[in-house]
């Protein structure tokens, strides 16, 4: 028997080669900014940081990167942390933040001033954006950049101290304005800001700039492989210039490996976080956890497990180039993990009343269903049939070719788990001409375990007992994003105003009311639908739907 080889992603060979040449351990982390919820393209990086961590028996840490007061909730913190959860990752120690080295990075950029290689400058934000240069053309030296030591030393202190206004200073590092690389021209690394922080509240009034403490806090932590998307690549240079200079101090214990790798883009997905929250500050979707965004909130409203996600993640690979993946690989993914673990039952979307002409009037039985037909040790349930059902309105029609294989006048079907019946007559209502009732017999010896059990019809359908039906409401969703809208379109524009249809009066199996929160169903013929976390009840069943039986996408 030949032995499997096993190809590992270009991560995973750098660690090898990086382990073989003497390192003791890995240390990754997962560092998101708490201004906002994750979304679906959050899910890979955590996956694949856990994951390494994981695999190579080291360690990750949940990191907040909090330096912007005015963008970050306690909300966000806390949603991050369901989400990660959630898919499964267990971070190593305590949760850790940005903050929690506030008095590090100051005296950090201390001693970069001492060092000659910062300066505070006095220049608007204006000014120095102008100043920066261009791709062609080098930028212009701030006539503020080569103030003594002890000067800048005392206004950053003084900045500190709030002794000036918002944007009226800023402490720049001191690189090379002519440098080709743009982050590398004198950036700014602290910025004055009296914003209350979610967790240091008044305690500092400058804040650090995120290219400032991002790398830093990776060196304080000992993180060893310090893993990033692609648009990463060009601040990769500032942040090995931070971190070389500051070799010497006490704070930092490592020099991470920072590696590039491509971000997750899904066709006619937004995965801005920005773009989404202008959607949930206009209200033009139910909150961040609305099923229809690509939130890890908003799937797992919708129906989507960890494990499909995680199928997903490791299907599309790790790459050093970014592409765009189809959205029916999602799907594809999530259907089959749901094909496997979602139980099975029987609900009518647009019912359609069907009354079994010869069928005792107060009798009411009860039919076995199989829970999942993939997974034997989910066992059996009871369903009720009677003589009143519902059926879909789709399922029947006036006037059909023999290539319509569901109920018409005269035709025969069979219905699930129960008897073939026979269309008999239909009524319809004088006014509109719409079909309100179909009228049919039933054939009492095609039930299973009946002489004619096995006889065969070209058609199946699914139904409800109108007794014990259920009403509940149902959500299909569409795209998020108007796919004829350009993708540099408005967010509020490229909004699609058709991606939620409410269906009211619905009918559903009786156990389907007590559907626990978040569980996800295969309605049978209908696709998978999950009861809604915000405002399923038992006395008012609400259902999303999450996925079709099938797209074009074919594995």
């Amino acid at each position: 028997m030949e032995e499997q080889i096993i190809t590992k992603n270009f991560i995973e060979q750098i660690i090898d080669a990086d382990l073989e040449a003497g390192m003791d351990a890995i240390a990754t982390r997962f560092p998101p900014e708490p201004n906002g919820y994750l979304h679906i393209g959050h899910a890979k990086s955590i996956f694949l940081n856990f994951g390494l961590a994981k695999k190579y028996d080291g360690t990750c840490f949940l990191r907040f990167d909090d330096t912007n007061p005015i963008k970050e909730e306690d909300e966000y913190v806390e949603s991050i942390q369901r989400d990660v959860a959630w898919l499964g990752a267990v971070w190593d120690g305590e949760v850790r933040f940005a903050s929690d080295y506030f008095d590090a990075f100051y005296d950090m950029a201390e001693s970069l001033i001492e060092k000659g290689l910062a300066y505070v400058d006095d220049q608007t934000a204006e000014e120095m954006h102008k100043h920066r240069g261009t791709l062609t053309e080098p930028g212009v030296e701030s006539p503020y950049r080569d103030r003594s030591v002890e000067e800048n030393l005392s206004l950053f202190r003084q900045m500190r101290d709030g002794a000036f206004a918002d944007g009226e200073k800023v402490l720049r590092a001191k690189i090379d304005m002519a440098s080709p690389n743009m982050n590398m021209r004198d950036p700014a690394i602290y910025r004055i800001l009296h914003a209350s922080h979610h967790r240091t509240g008044d305690k500092w009034c400058i804040y650090p700039m995120y290219d400032y403490a991002h790398p830093l806090e990776d060196a304080i932590e000992g993180i060893t492989h310090s893993l990033c998307t692609l648009e990463f690549e060009d601040h990769r240079p500032l942040y090995n210039w931070f971190i070389d200079h500051l070799a010497d101090s006490p704070h930092l214990k490592s020099k991470p490996q920072q590696i590039e790798f491509a971000r997750l883009e899904i066709e006619n997905t937004m995965t801005s976080k920005r773009r989404l929250k202008a959607l949930v500050d206009a209200q033009l979707v139910d909150g961040w956890d609305d099923p229809r965004l690509p939130t890890i909130s908003g799937l797992r409203r919708r129906g989507y497990t960890p494990a499909a996600l995680k199928e997903f993640c490791q299907r599309i690979g790790v790459a050093k180039t970014n592409s765009i993946v189809e959205q029916n690989y999602l799907t594809f993914c999530l259907r089959e993990d749901l094909n496997r673990v979602a139980p099975r039952a029987m609900a009518v979307l647009n019912p359609l009343k069907l009354t079994l002409t010869n069928y005792p009037e107060d009798q009411i039985e009860w039919v076995e269903g199989v829970v999942n037909p993939n997974d034997e040790s989910m066992g059996t349930y009871q369903i009720p049939f009677g003589k009143h059902l519902y059926i879909e309105q789709e399922d029947f029609r006036e006037e059909a070719n023999r290539k319509y294989h569901r109920l018409k006048p005269g035709g025969e079907v069979r219905l699930m788990y129960g008897y073939i019946i026979k269309c008999e007559d239909y009524v319809k209502d004088p006014e509109t001409g719409e079909i309100t009732e179909v009228l049919c017999s039933y054939d009492p010896m095609t039930k299973s375990g009946m002489p004619d059990a096995d006889r065969k019809v070209k058609g199946t359908l699914h139904w409800v007992e109108a007794t014990h039906a259920v009403d509940a409401e149902v959500h299909l969703l569409d795209d998020l994003m108007d796919p004829d809208q350009a993708a540099d379109a408005d967010i509020l524009d490229r909004f699609n105003k058709d991606s939620l249809e409410v269906l009211k009066g619905c009918k559903c199996e009786p156990r389907l009311a007590e559907a626990p929160i978040g569980q996800a169903y295969q309605f049978m013929r209908k696709g998978y639908y999950c009861a809604d976390r915000k405002y399923h009840t038992p006395e008012a069943p609400v259902f999303n739907l999450t996925v079709g039986l099938r797209d074009k996408f074919k594995g």
